[in-house]
């Protein structure tokens, strides 16, 4: 997958945003190290895989965001040619990606699908 990718921050139902949400909840340097990572996983390759992504079930992805003792993930799925929707965000506390994370992910991921 080559080229500049448009970036979609997923709305739930309610006008909710839950990367975006996730994003303004963190500190302005967290913040910007993860939406430097965004900005490389829609205009570079190399951010698409391992060691930066990595395939978690079925269309779902996980953007790793890994700086100092912080490790952010980003669950999200390529919908069309050249279109990512970031469907959620959480930080990573253990070795494994927690199923609930994985599950939120999933219900987002069938509603964007269902509303679009």
């Amino acid at each position: 997958m080559e080229g500049e990718y448009q970036i979609i921050f997923f709305q739930k139902s309610n006008g909710r945003k839950p990367v975006f949400e996730y994003l303004n909840k963190l500190s302005k340097k967290d913040r910007s190290k993860i939406v430097d990572c965004i900005q490389g996983l829609s205009v570079y390759s190399e951010f698409r895989k391992e060691p930066f992504s990595r395939h978690l079930s079925g269309k779902l992805r996980e953007l790793k965001v890994d700086f100092s003792h912080n490790r952010h993930r980003i669950i999200y799925f390529f919908r069309i040619e050249k279109v990512i929707i970031l469907l959620h965000a959480f930080k990573k506390k253990t070795n494994r990606t927690p199923e609930r994370e994985i599950f939120k992910a999933k219900k987002y991921m069938q509603e964007y699908l269902t509303n679009n």
